[in-house]
């Protein structure tokens, strides 16, 4: 059973900084591409950022780049969303995604997705506030 869970959320002021973290269950996170989003209230889901596991490669929306660090353990089978800097407009509940498929699809290899229709297994999300 696949299953991702997300920590490490919580009130922090702004400047300061968090890291989430994703544990993955029930599968290989290695073999699949994983994304970060987040969702403020009133707002769609967002994609923060995502890595492709063929090659390391990882993208950031624009209004993190810089901030935000995207990275794995294969040991912890755990990826986590380093968060440097954060800002009030950060304030939202963050998840983590994996494809329906193994990076390894269609006889190549794919690249992160940016957009949550894109993944088809989800966590519950974990809450970040950033307020003073």
């Amino acid at each position: 059973q696949v299953k991702l869970v997300e920590s490490g959320g919580g009130l922090v002021q702004p400047g300061g900084s968090l890291r989430l973290s994703c544990a993955a269950s029930g599968f290989t996170l290695v073999s699949y591409n994983i994304g970060w989003f987040r969702q403020a209230p009133g707002k769609e889901r967002e994609g923060v950022s995502c890595l492709s596991t063929s090659d390391g490669s990882t993208w950031y929306e624009d209004s993190v780049k810089g901030r935000f660090t995207i990275s794995r353990d294969n040991a912890k089978n755990t990826v986590y969303l380093q968060m440097n800097s954060l800002k009030p407009e950060d304030t939202a509940v963050y998840y983590c995604a994996i494809p329906d498929h193994p990076s390894y699809y269609g006889g190549r290899d794919t690249k992160c997705g940016y957009y949550p229709y894109e993944y088809g297994h989800w966590g519950q999300g974990t809450q970040v506030t950033v307020s003073s």
